[in-house]
């Protein structure tokens, strides 16, 4: 039975890994119905799937560290600065571009696993 501490971990990846191939997977088909723009050159392109890269190993770190028990504390600790940076991100963006309820959503999610990941690293980050 995986233990309730590896939730938070387990979780983060598989959402991160899943946003790694919205943004990434086929962004010239996807990014337009989300986000209403378009992807159509090739440096763009090769922006977001070099995010999808990035996501996707940080994802399959994370993962790791939910079945290796000696990855357990950094990647949680890679978690918490992954996710507190993202939220901190949006958090800028909000007052320097505005509210959009999508960001606002996401940041208050990543805000949230943050906290979360601090609290299983204070809990549980002894061996």
């Amino acid at each position: 039975m995986m233990k309730l501490k590896n939730l938070q971990l387990l979780l983060s990846s598989l959402v991160v890994i899943v946003v790694s191939f919205i943004y990434g997977g086929n962004p010239q088909k996807i990014l337009p119905l989300i986000f209403d723009f378009e992807v159509q050159n090739l440096e763009l392109k090769n922006i977001f799937r070099s995010i999808m890269g990035l996501y996707i190993t940080i994802g399959l770190y994370w993962l790791y560290g939910v079945y290796e028990v000696t990855y357990w504390k950094s990647a949680t600790t890679s978690n918490i600065i992954f996710m507190a940076g993202l939220a901190f991100g949006r958090l800028i963006s909000l007052f320097l571009d505005g509210f959009s309820l999508l960001y606002s959503i996401g940041m208050l999610l990543e805000f949230a696993m943050a906290v979360w990941g601090y609290y299983n690293l204070k809990n549980y980050g002894h061996f």
